[in-house]
């Protein structure tokens, strides 16, 4: 018998010893131990075992029949409501999702971090934006959207590798139901927004784009997100340079968002008022994607 269970039969034979009150005293005794512990006091009339059998099973039929008629409804009806009003639904879904993520949301709240022992092995998913040839040597980074300027900001990955370096293993989520861990080294995107952006962190717009070189993959983030200091621009991968198929030379990393949200080769980035297009979103998934 469990301590809590312990403390309550305790706790009853005191009141009876106490009152002289039982629950076999019920109910001509309105003050009985049934009373106090708020117990369900609507008793039906003595049963023979058939029959409480025979009326469990019919319950449990009743309850079977109802259920399946109600799964049977949703499915069929599901089926009758048109694309347009399934979109509506899907997008207030995530709306609604993404309304509680927001409200919880706290740059203090840190994923879990992991041991080196514990890195899997590395595993290649998702190549939109990769397909085409690429020459890493001839990579820049262009930056729009800053404040003061009315053109791109030209990086280089040398000047990124200026700014402080950050490492972290995580576990990188994919929307597909799979999980790894790994170790990422790169710079905080906070870092790298704090020395490329003049204006105040608190005065950035509320949206951040990225996109591959060639435009054929593309995310949108919320600032708040983007700026948790577990979200790095990361040019390196369990302990060695990012390889083309894991998106060299940089990358998005961050256990805040799910895989299909951490582009590879990103080739612009751009602060934005207006909430960007999103790869997956135009194909009906989430747009905030966080976990």
């Amino acid at each position: 018998m469990s301590e809590e269970k312990k403390v309550l039969s305790e706790k009853v034979r005191e009141f009876e010893a106490r009152t002289g009150h039982t629950l076999d005293s019920w109910p001509d005794d309105p003050d009985n131990t049934a009373s106090v512990l708020n117990e369900k006091r609507r008793l039906s009339e003595p049963l023979s075992e058939d029959e409480a059998r025979r009326r469990i099973s019919a319950r449990s039929r009743r309850g079977f029949l109802v259920a399946g008629a109600a799964a049977l409804a949703g499915i069929f009806g599901w089926r009758w409501l048109s694309d347009e009003t399934k979109a509506a639904l899907y997008r207030r879904t995530f709306e609604f999702n993404e309304g509680v993520s927001q409200a919880f949301y706290r740059p203090s709240r840190l994923a879990p971090e992991f041991s080196p022992a514990q890195i899997s092995p590395p595993r290649v998913n998702g190549m939109l934006g990769l397909e085409s040839e690429f020459d890493p040597s001839s990579w820049t980074l262009a930056v729009g959207g800053l404040a003061g300027r009315t053109d791109d900001l030209t990086l280089t990955l040398d000047d990124l590798k200026r700014l402080p370096r950050t490492e972290m293993i995580t576990e990188l989520k994919c929307i597909e139901g799979w999980s790894v861990i790994v170790q990422w080294a790169g710079v905080r995107f906070a870092d790298f927004a704090a020395a490329h952006s003049p204006r105040p962190m608190q005065e950035m717009p509320p949206y951040v784009s990225m996109s591959t070189p060639n435009n054929q993959y593309f995310v949108g983030w919320d600032t708040p997100s983007i700026l948790h200091p577990q979200t790095l621009l990361a040019y390196e991968m369990n302990g060695a340079p990012l390889t083309p198929d894991h998106g060299a030379p940089l990358r998005l990393a961050s256990p805040a968002k799910y895989g299909i949200k951490l582009i590879k080769r990103i080739g612009r980035i751009e602060f934005t008022s207006e909430r960007p297009r999103d790869f997956w979103a135009e194909e009906g998934y989430d747009w905030y994607s966080g976990h």
